[in-house]
């Protein structure tokens, strides 16, 4: 295991870097990723849209923030994400947002899925490849200590009862999930993803 986080994490880039990569292949008309197709590149193009806006109106709460800076221990937060994957767009521009409040006790990386199975694999949600996926890494040892994803507890909920109900996933619940997001403002994210630090900080 810390094997393939150490090659995953010299497969890895920073946030500006993976936003870059991501823009670079729309402009050629591609998403990230091996599988290639128009809807994959159409929700590429949207999550582009969606990251641009988040960036400017998503806000890091002041208690987050107190609790960032007073993280005792330096981690990293190595996320599995691919350009057109819509709540990894949802998740991404908080999650930067949580890293450079800080004050580098948390460095973020991003890898993409399709390049790391081996680290992928490692991280299924009943027994699917669903992402983003954050792996939460002690710095100092290079160890993994918690995980988290694909979605916030709300989200999944939301899902998994539509699901239940009528048996797939459709447009229209991809559509109530964004608003979901919308409505949430990232604090579940937030918060879901500093008490898995509080839990870390006791046992380191």
């Amino acid at each position: 295991m810390k094997s393939t986080i150490a090659k995953s994490l010299f497969n890895s880039h920073s946030y500006t870097e993976y936003r870059k990569i991501v823009t670079d292949l729309l402009l050629e008309g591609k998403s990230t990723g091996n599988e290639q197709s128009e809807s994959l590149t159409n929700y590429s193009k949207l999550n582009e849209a969606r990251m641009n806006r988040l960036e400017k109106t998503m806000k890091v709460s002041d208690e987050v923030v107190s609790e960032l800076e007073s993280l005792k221990h330096n981690y990293i937060w190595l996320v599995i994400s691919e350009g057109w994957c819509g709540d990894a767009a949802q998740i991404l521009p908080i999650i930067n947002k949580m890293a450079l409040a800080s004050h580098k006790k948390i460095d973020l990386r991003i890898v993409f899925r399709d390049e790391n199975e081996p680290l992928m694999n490692q991280y299924l949600t009943n027994g699917g490849r669903a992402i983003p996926k954050v792996i939460v890494i002690c710095k100092e040892t290079g160890i993994a200590r918690a995980d988290w994803g694909p979605r916030p507890k709300g989200a999944t909920e939301l899902m998994a009862n539509y699901k239940k109900e009528f048996g797939v996933i459709d447009e229209k619940i991809k559509t109530d999930l964004q608003l979901w997001y919308l409505a949430d403002k990232g604090l579940s994210t937030q918060n879901e993803l500093m008490d898995i630090m509080h839990v870390l900080e006791i046992r380191e």
